[in-house]
């Protein structure tokens, strides 16, 4: 198979498939801050709401984003003794 030889010429794992880059693509269009009807368009998606399963792996780094360099979460973290807290701790404390 194509995928499976230039994955691993590539040093990738061999579970590499095309649905796997496919979802890599879309997940690195958005976190780049493409528009969410562009990346809908380059997949080829029929309707947007297909597109917007990628949004949610975008929404959580985004929050381990937040939860590493932003101020309110540093001190939540002293305040815990060292331990980063746990989103429901974090969306707790606003």
């Amino acid at each position: 198979m194509i995928i499976k030889r230039y994955a691993e010429d590539a040093g990738l794992p061999d579970t590499v498939t095309p649905h796997t880059l496919r979802h890599s693509f879309a997940t690195h269009m958005l976190d780049g801050d493409a528009d969410l009807i562009n990346v809908q368009q380059l997949l080829g998606h029929a309707n947007v709401s297909t597109t917007q399963v990628y949004t949610q792996v975008t929404t959580e780094r985004l929050h381990e984003a937040f939860e590493k360099a932003h101020p309110r979460a540093r001190a939540k973290e002293a305040d815990s003794g060292g331990r980063p807290p746990s989103r429901e701790q974090a969306n707790l404390a606003g």
